[in-house]
């Protein structure tokens, strides 16, 4: 067989083999994720956290339901019924004990949820006057911030058992704080401290006696924390969501003993509208629109409210 003939015998053979391949073996590219997420209309949310695999969880201001959705489809249904009187602010899936803990805004309650079926595992309220707001859980206590005072709400629960008799650590030394809402997003460090956002400002503090050091008063110049609300720790990468500071999310990169910090860069994205909070999943960060600027108080109005989660690429 002549060179040339070889060449043209080589060429045509792909196509032979895709000819010959059944159509149920040729697959479609994977349709891309989408970039918004729709969640029930009215339902004003503030919290979400990362699921099982591709899955979310979002909660609701309004009544206090919690949906599921997924990043992949787009899809979303509702996890728990709303109830009257309720709201859900933060919230956090512990994937080591399949709960969904959620705090419950100026309600002062703070539920456990089963992440699988919605169902109340615990419950109980920590008084009036609180606007409990977000959720950190480690290996043997769930933290749950006050917004109304320099307070943290503690959740002992040894072993992954549930808690009893919840206690209060008080923030002290080096922390100020603020006028109006202090306490925020909080998050568990490597380190076994706990960071928070209070005022603009970031804070480690001990969880057992709630002392925060002056190198553990951790400062940034700019206006990346000025109305930092919802933290979101992807290894030593801090997202602080700043929805009342523009539309963004600050990027932050710790130092590996947590006592210092740098601002590494804004992620910012034209559907994003007073995000509070977000959540990693993948290669994105998935962050919830709160949409305050929007609300009208007018109950029948904000129930048409059109609300959603906002896809931000991260790498």
């Amino acid at each position: 067989m002549s060179r040339t003939a070889t060449r043209t015998l080589a060429a045509l053979l792909p196509a032979v083999a895709l000819a010959l391949t059944p159509l149920s073996a040729v697959s479609a590219a994977p349709a891309p994720r989408p970039d918004t997420i729709p969640l029930a209309q009215g339902s004003l949310p503030e919290g979400i956290s990362a699921g099982p695999g591709s899955t979310f969880f979002a909660g609701a201001r309004r009544d206090g339901a919690v949906y599921v959705g997924h990043t992949t489809t787009g899809a979303v249904r509702q996890l728990v019924a709303g109830r009257q009187g309720e709201t859900a602010v933060g919230l956090l899936h512990d994937a080591a004990t399949g709960r969904l803990w959620v705090a419950g805004g100026s309600t002062g309650d703070i539920t456990a949820y089963d992440a699988s079926t919605g169902a109340v595992l615990y419950t109980v309220n920590t008084g009036a006057g609180r606007f409990l707001n977000d959720v950190a859980v480690t290996d043997d206590a769930v933290y749950v911030t006050d917004s109304t005072k320099p307070e943290v709400i503690v959740l002992d629960t040894p072993g992954g058992a549930l808690p009893t008799t919840p206690r209060v650590v008080t923030l002290t030394g080096d922390y100020r704080q603020p006028a109006g809402f202090g306490l925020n997003g909080i998050r568990a460090l490597p380190t076994g401290e706990l960071l928070v956002v209070s005022g603009g400002v970031l804070y480690a503090f001990a969880p057992t006696t709630g002392a925060v050091a002056p190198a553990d008063r951790i400062e940034l110049s700019g206006r990346q924390l000025t109305a930092g609300d919802g933290l979101v720790l992807d290894g030593r990468t801090l997202y602080v969501v700043n929805g009342y500071g523009g539309d963004e999310v600050a990027v932050v990169r710790l130092a590996a003993d947590g006592d210092s910090a740098r601002a590494t860069g804004l992620l910012r994205d034209s559907d994003l509208d007073r995000p509070t909070t977000g959540a990693v999943i993948g290669d994105s960060l998935y962050v919830v629109n709160g949409r305050f600027g929007a609300i009208t108080n007018d109950p029948a109005a904000d129930g048409r409210l059109d609300v959603d989660v906002v896809r931000l690429r991260t790498r």
